[in-house]
């Protein structure tokens, strides 16, 4: 009797220990798992982090940009009336300067008008339906976005009839 009761403990020893052994091993396999994912949680905000930094960095002189580009429009205007080298040269460093920062002209003369790229001030009746036929203000964007429209006339096809009337 002495020895079955023995062997009765040693096996509820063993069964608990089994027990203990299955909770740890679930235990474990919990505590791994909340570790992979608090490690992907990071690494998905370091990236997060990294590229909000990007952006910033990429954008941080847009403030300035925006205030320059009507400038640029009036130094323009006076190269084209008054035809001075200086003025000339100035611009031709101001527009060095814009590409060295990621900004660049919108080419829209003769292409289909646009809205996400152009402004419609007018619509007048010449050139191709549909058409950018005079650019009134230059329009500019920044690695790719958008930081002023262009302000363009768009040709419309007139009907023979109404001419005649």
């Amino acid at each position: 009797m002495k020895k079955q009761k023995q062997q009765n403990e040693v096996l509820e020893g063993e069964v608990k220990q089994e027990d203990q052994l299955v909770n740890q091993k679930t235990e474990r396999e919990v505590w791994k798992d909340k570790y992979i994912r608090a490690l992907a949680d990071y690494q998905n905000l370091e990236k997060r982090t990294r590229d909000e930094h990007y952006q910033v960095r990429m954008f941080a002189g847009l403030a300035v940009i925006e205030k320059l580009l009507p400038v640029v429009d009036l130094l323009e205007k006076a190269a084209d009336h008054l035809r001075d080298q200086g003025l000339e040269l100035a611009l031709k460093e101001l527009y060095s300067f814009f590409h060295s920062v990621g900004v660049e002209k919108i080419d829209v003369l003769g292409k289909p008008f646009d809205p996400y790229n152009m402004d419609c001030i007018e619509i007048v009746p010449e050139g191709d339906e549909n058409t950018v036929v005079s650019v009134v203000s230059d329009g500019y964007r920044m690695h790719g976005k958008i930081i002023r429209p262009a302000k363009v006339k768009v040709g419309k096809k007139v009907e023979e009839e109404s001419i005649n009337e």
